[in-house]
Parts: structure tokens; sequence; C-alpha cells
């Protein structure tokens, strides 16, 4: 399965606009990222993505990954050290359950779109939207080589 196959141009620019909704509840960041094979360990590999994505220079660092190996069925969720400092144990939870449920349905637009809105809303409590808050990452899904 190709990358534009998992989810097509139109289909992206709904995903875009979720994370665009999903930043006006929080000073979070959230990116999405789609490969088709995660080489070694998947969250090694997520975390490399989120280092080349420069996520972790956000000035309260408060970005968050969303990475999607396609062919390799694999989901990894990585905070950065802002919000792992300050959030319970498990708090990806829900926003995984999200994206899996759609996910399973072969519903992967809307299992982003989910799991986006989830982030967003589980992190209104520890990172609220300030007024003067700008928006520090790219909104476009990155995407590993097709």
């Amino acid at each position: 399965m190709k990358v534009s196959d998992f989810i097509s141009p139109e289909e992206e620019k709904e995903v875009v606009e979720a994370i665009k909704q999903a930043e006006l509840n929080t000073s979070g960041e959230i990116r999405v990222h789609i490969e088709h094979t995660c080489e070694g360990d998947r969250f090694n590999h997520a975390l490399e993505v989120f280092e080349q994505l420069e996520m972790h220079k956000t000035k309260l660092s408060n970005g968050v990954l969303i990475y999607v190996s396609i062919d390799d069925h694999q989901l990894v969720i990585i905070g950065d050290k802002g919000i792992n400092d300050v959030v319970p144990k498990g708090f990806w939870g829900s926003t995984k359950d999200k994206i899996i449920n759609q996910f399973k349905k072969e519903n992967y637009k809307q299992g982003l779109i989910d799991g986006i809105l989830e982030a967003g809303n589980q992190l209104k409590t520890h990172f609220p939207y300030q007024s003067d808050d700008i928006d520090e990452l790219d909104n476009e899904i990155s995407k590993g080589k097709s």
C-alpha cells in the first residue's frame, strides 16, 4: 500500500484541518508522520523521526508525534519532555484507542482525525491555549519513503 493509498491528498487536507482545530484548545503542537515500514524498534525509530522533524524545539517542550508505519501496522504516540513530565502514565491510551478503533475498520483518515482531536482535548488540561500562542510546528503530514 502506498502512502497515497493509505490517505488521499483530499483526506490529508481534512487531517491537517483537524490538527489546526485541536491546536485551538492547547498550546501543544501535534504532528503526524506516515511511512511504510519501521526499521528496528518502532519506539526508537519514532523518536528519531521526532528529532528529525525538530519537534523538540518548541518553547514549552510540548510537541506530540503520531507515528504510523503502514505495512508493519505500528502506531506510536510520543510526547516531548514538557508533556511527559506532567501527564500520568497511560496518558495517550484514549488517543491510541480512538485511532486503532478506526484503523481496524480501515477508516484511516477518521482514525487520525479522532486521535488528533482526542490528543488536543487531553492536552488542554495541562497545556491550555494561550492568547499569545503561535503555531511553532508545521501542521502538514510528514511522510517517509514511498
